[in-house]
């Protein structure tokens, strides 16, 4: 049974070296792989790992002939010499971060009608600002996690950004109702939320609640369940419908601004607020913690902020 070595308080830093190792160890999955990886014989890995062990005064490992386990007490301390590892990381990116012009590619995931009506419009004005930074768009309608999927930067449509993600808020998702004045003319055009009932309308459709359509104005709230011909989940879609006469659309304000101030489409209920049941609240920027950001992913953040804010 191992005993703990007690040393001096700075004994430790003669260990960060091993620490280190431990941790390539664990990721190679065995003592000759971390050898190769480290340009060190097996048998140097395993004196180090024995120093540590020793040092700690506990097994970290358990070698078998196949593989090698961690024990209890290895799990705890990979979980911190791992946090380690990542902290030298990023001290030795440090001056890359601050001296270094912006660079690199930066990959960023957004709803699709934000990305490709909102966002996608101003990147070729950042592309020519920002000559040696690329940009991967990714078009995706689910929750992208940063991590997992490896991410940059993420826009979100919410009002509560998630928790443990830095976030910037870049401008407020408002919904309206359109349709065209043709449209209007033949069927008549609704004085009050519950008339819609009478409509066809084009919605989401993805769940129930998305033919249920809430309304507000002053202290007044309605609420009604609208039914239609044609159902789509993307924003351009229901678009397209409105403008063919289908019906009364619920369109984010971003996908029916052209259509609203040329005329060819009509708000409907203006003075009542809509609120759509799904891909309401504010966009936000959201983007892992770090204290220090590389120049790449900073001003791409900034140069959002600057052109989508309200």
């Amino acid at each position: 049974m191992m005993t703990t070595r007690r040393g001096a308080s700075g004994d430790y830093l003669g260990l960060l070296d091993d620490m280190a190792v431990f941790v390539r160890v664990v990721d190679a999955g065995s003592f000759s792989a971390a050898a190769r990886q480290l340009g060190a014989t097996p048998s140097a890995i395993s004196r180090q790992i024995a120093r540590l062990e020793t040092a700690l005064g506990t097994r970290l490992l358990e070698r078998t002939t196949r593989k090698l386990r961690l024990s209890e007490p290895g799990r705890a301390v990979l979980t911190r010499a791992q946090d380690m590892v990542a902290a030298a990381r990023s001290v030795m990116a440090v001056s890359n971060e601050f001296m270094d012009a912006p660079h690199g590619l930066v990959r960023i995931s957004m709803p699709v009608a934000l990305g490709r009506q909102v966002v996608h419009p101003v990147m070729a004005d950042f592309l020519a600002r920002y000559p040696d930074v690329d940009v991967q768009l990714i078009l995706s309608d689910r929750d992208v996690d940063p991590y997992d999927d490896d991410v940059d930067l993420m826009l979100r449509i919410t009002d509560t950004p998630p928790p443990g993600l830095a976030a910037r808020p870049l401008l407020r998702i408002e919904h309206v109702l359109a349709a065209t004045p043709a449209y209007l003319a033949a069927h008549g055009t609704p004085q009050h939320p519950r008339e819609l009932a009478g409509h066809s309308c084009l919605y989401l459709g993805e769940t129930p609640d998305d033919a249920r359509w809430q309304f507000r104005r002053d202290k007044d709230v309605a609420s009604v369940t609208v039914r239609g011909r044609y159902v789509a989940n993307h924003s351009m879609i229901r678009l397209d419908g409105a403008l063919a006469g289908v019906g009364i659309a619920c369109l984010p304000r971003f996908t029916a601004r052209a259509a609203l101030d040329d005329g060819r489409l009509v708000q409907v209920l203006p003075d009542w607020a809509f609120r759509a049941p799904a891909y309401h609240g504010s966009a936000w920027l959201l983007y892992p913690p770090k204290r220090h950001l590389a120049p790449k992913v900073r001003v791409l953040i900034d140069y959002l902020a600057t052109r989508l804010a309200q």
